[in-house]
């Protein structure tokens, strides 16, 4: 679905029915890496972009069926043709990346090649002996992570919170994210970026990405720290919650490993799935372990309460959110569980409460939802016109042999920009 209507930005849950979703089909960005530079485009391996965008064109076709899509080169695109922004933008980009000497030549660009450009990279112009002799291949490196569009901005209420990226490879998709929800004329919003120079000096350490970020409820926020969202990203969040001094706001936070990759985002190990039932990895989420689980309670403006509670399911029931854990790879087999979580078998996007997409390879995480009353639909059927979302819940199998290589699953790969309210 498209629209030329405007679009004001509500996410009050993870899992209310969606109607507005930003994504980025994968381009050549993604091929314009090795197996000797992946590991510094936060990739451990390398795709193949024809699987991988066959594979994405039917994760978006799916979400085409089911809500309005806004594509980030599209809506950058519409912004671009902007002559004031286009100069605000390249200027801030070029600033940041050190290389202001190709500004000139981006300014001619039209909006559609411009956008084109700032998503797939600018390629170094070898004009002098310092740029013949030098090892890198871009002016303005390529965007490869880029089709995971939940990390560089979060919905939450009427706002967007831009994210403040761990690695400096991701930093222009906060700044892209920004100026879009900044200056598109359908989207209708306030961000909250923390971005600044004052943020970052009253915050040293701060990193906030979307992958970590995510909506229990109007009053619930629950955000994982880890490698890519530190302790200060969350205080900082928890500053602004504070400022608004708006009644009782909780805070749940799950620790994350450092270690084993796969462990990036609070998502690849936790996800919402309906009102009563969540996604889980058993080991870090249920079991034993020494990752805190703490909840933080903010009253008009005020942290009233600290404190450690089991885990995230029995914390979230205690503010009156009973979900029942499925677990990703099964219940049975820890080597199952481990293997199907590296492939994202955790990182379930919800399209309508109880209705989510997840990557059919994860055969035993799937069957684990189908014993829980999940009808298992192919998104190959559904898009084919076989068969129809159903009344009841279910999950949309996408294939995903490629894509999930890339570290993400079918949340990671969207950013929802308006949810009914559940």
């Amino acid at each position: 679905m498209q629209t030329n209507h405007k679009f004001k930005v509500e996410v009050c849950s993870e899992i209310g029915q969606l109607e507005g979703v930003i994504v980025h089909t994968p381009g050549l960005e993604v091929e314009e890496m090795t197996p000797e530079n992946a590991e510094r485009a936060l990739y451990s391996d390398i795709l193949n972009l024809s699987v991988a965008g066959e594979e994405y064109a039917i994760f978006k076709g799916v979400l085409n069926k089911v809500s309005h899509t806004f594509e980030v080169r599209d809506i950058l695109s519409d912004i671009l043709n902007d002559d004031q922004v286009k100069t605000s933008l390249l200027k801030n980009i070029c600033t940041n990346e050190g290389a202001m000497e190709i500004l000139p030549k981006l300014m001619e660009q039209d909006a559609g090649e411009l956008a084109r450009q700032l998503i797939q990279g600018v390629y170094l112009e070898r004009n002098n002996l310092t740029r013949y002799l030098s090892l890198e291949r871009f002016s303005l490196r390529p965007l490869h992570n880029f089709l995971f569009t939940r990390d560089a901005s979060m919905s939450f209420g009427n706002e967007v919170l831009i994210g403040k990226m761990a690695s400096k490879v991701r930093d222009r998709e906060a700044v892209i994210m920004d100026a879009i929800f900044n200056h598109h004329p359908l989207l209708e919003t306030s961000t909250i970026n923390p971005n600044t120079p004052e943020i970052i000096s009253k915050y040293p350490g701060i990193s906030i990405e979307g992958g970590d970020f995510q909506v229990g409820r109007e009053d619930v926020l629950v955000i994982g720290t880890g490698i890519r969202t530190s302790t200060q990203g969350i205080d900082f969040i928890l500053e602004n919650i504070k400022a608004k001094k708006d009644g009782l706001r909780h805070i749940l936070i799950q620790e994350l490993p450092d270690t084993p990759e796969s462990f990036i985002h609070l998502d690849m190990v936790f996800t919402f799935l309906d009102v009563d039932a969540c996604m889980v990895y058993e080991p870090l989420i249920m079991g034993t372990n020494r990752f805190h689980t703490i909840h933080i309670q903010v009253e008009n403006g005020e942290v009233i309460s600290i404190e450690e509670e089991k885990n995230l399911p029995k914390a979230l029931k205690k503010l009156g959110i009973d979900l029942k854990p499925i677990k990703c790879g099964g219940g049975i087999d820890s080597w199952t569980q481990e293997r199907e979580q590296w492939h994202s078998g955790a990182n379930f996007f919800a399209f309508a409460p109880g209705k989510v997409i997840g990557y059919e390879r994860n055969v035993h995480t799937i069957e684990q939802l189908n014993r829980n009353g999940f009808q298992i639909i192919q998104a190959k059927d559904l898009l084919n016109g076989l068969c129809d979302v159903p009344e009841g819940k279910c999950v949309v199998t996408i294939p995903g042999s490629e894509l999930a290589r890339g570290g993400g699953g079918a949340r990671c790969m969207s950013m929802p920009i308006r949810r009914k309210k559940v």
